[in-house]
């Protein structure tokens, strides 16, 4: 027989029999779909954790931080006591890394801005200009920071709500007067008592006047959910200058409401790093580890989160492959009992001269059909249940939780899960298949034909 008339005389023979056919094909859609609902559910989970993380930040970045020296520092950097420092020359050797994208400095501050008869303070990050874009920096309004700028300054999208007029009645932080920040008459300086009423009568260091300087917003960034919000932004060698230059003024190390990063000459504190691709932050941050500097990066939250959720997810595909399970022993119990209805059918057919081996593809290629047909079915039920979570579900999970964002889904179905969960169904019809379809292979012609 050739494989047309196989095809033929199988389809014939389950439709003969088409109401146990039915069940049988039933049970493989109950247990399909089971398996690929719950594989979508710990799917769907893995999607909400990384846009949780994302929203804190880029998952492309990796934070690094010279106070935190890694425990296996004697190993990968050359010896405990060797004296490591976050300079120029490390951060270049960390920019030569293969696949990273950019590479900056950070240096924290905190100052006092005034503009008109408005003042608000904030922390004031510095970095390097040059590279600022390839950092997700996104500007709303105006433009980012270039390696000409000296004076200049990129504002969060919410700095604007913290200035304030320290001379009205009532005032507070988030003030209804909101200044536009793109402007050249803007004072920073490290004086917190600048523009306000009272001015303390305590004085630190040699009284000398806090230095006052002329600088200018070029941009507003945009809305990022994330620590770009609440941050003003500069040039990090002119704001080394600054705070250099208050700190003298006052004939001091540090100044109080103040917290920062040394400078080049002897080592930064912090730095960032971008990586092309997220599959390569992993093993970049554990190279720099090497170096002998601590790195952290929002991979790190995401990587315990997904452990978790893999957990999860094995127990939830384990509930569905126990029905899997199930209707398997109902294909083979469907094809065992197609053999003891057939028997007469068999041997006609072996006298007939069909070969063994034609006899063993009918049954296999029944069983196959059955887990086939199944799957497809089972998929496009998955399919249906999913659409279902993902809105009428989504809404009561809301309703209970109320942090998931507008346009999450509960449940997701990738393409991979679908071909593969087809493909596996099939698979498992042929292998409950096999046992039947051996039987008939060696079932004596004369003796089946005697049957009946």
């Amino acid at each position: 027989m050739n494989s047309t008339d196989i095809i033929s005389m199988g389809i014939r023979n389950m439709w003969r029999r088409k109401t146990r056919t039915i069940l049988t094909v039933l049970g493989v859609i109950i247990g399909t779909s089971s398996i690929v609902i719950m594989l979508s559910l710990g799917i769907g989970m893995n999607e909400n954790f990384k846009k949780e993380i994302e929203r804190m930040g880029s998952l492309n970045i990796i934070n690094i931080d010279a106070n935190y020296m890694p425990p296996d520092i004697g190993i990968g950097a050359g010896g405990a006591n060797k004296e490591i420092s976050l300079d120029d020359k490390a951060l270049a050797m960390i920019n030569n890394i293969e696949g990273v994208d950019a590479v900056t400095p950070i240096m924290y501050s905190y100052w006092k801005f005034g503009l008109g008869k408005l003042v608000g303070s904030f922390s004031v990050m510095g970095i390097d200009s040059t590279v600022m874009e390839k950092f997700d920096f996104k500007i709303e309004e105006g433009r980012l920071l270039n390696e000409n700028d000296k004076m200049a300054l990129v504002f969060g999208c919410y700095l604007p709500d913290w200035f304030y007029n320290p001379k009205a009645t009532y005032y507070y932080s988030g003030s209804i007067e909101k200044p536009n920040l793109i402007s050249d008459k803007l004072i920073m300086t490290m004086n917190m008592e600048y523009g306000e009423k009272r001015i303390s009568s305590q004085r630190s260091g040699n009284n000398k006047p806090m230095p006052e300087y002329k600088v200018k917003g070029v941009g507003l960034l945009k809305q990022s959910n994330n620590e770009k919000d609440y941050n003003a932004y500069m040039d990090i060698h002119q704001l080394e200058k600054l705070v250099e230059e208050s700190n003298k003024a006052q004939g001091r190390q540090q100044i109080s409401h103040n917290f920062y990063s040394q400078t080049s000459k002897d080592g930064y504190q912090n730095a960032m790093v971008k990586v092309k691709n997220i599959k390569n932050v992993k093993k970049i941050q554990e190279q720099i580890k090497e170096m002998g500097f601590g790195t952290y990066s929002l991979t790190d939250i995401l990587e315990s989160m997904q452990k978790a959720s893999a957990g999860i997810q094995a127990v939830l595909g384990g509930i569905g492959a126990v029905s899997l399970l199930v209707a398997a022993i109902g294909i083979a119990n469907t094809m065992i009992m197609s053999i003891y209805e057939r028997t007469r059918e068999i041997g006609v057919m072996k006298v007939l001269g069909a070969e063994i081996s034609d006899i063993k593809r009918l049954f296999l290629f029944e069983a196959g059909l059955i887990g086939f047909a199944g799957g497809v079915t089972g998929i496009a039920f998955s399919l249906l249940i999913s659409f279902l979570l993902n809105n009428a579900g989504l809404s009561l999970f809301m309703n209970f939780f109320g942090y998931m964002e507008p346009g999450s889904r509960i449940s997701i179905i990738p393409l991979w899960l679908i071909l593969s969960s087809i493909v596996f169904a099939t698979i498992i019809g042929l292998i409950s298949g096999y046992y039947p379809a051996r039987r008939a292979m060696k079932l004596s012609a004369l003796e089946a034909i005697r049957t009946e």
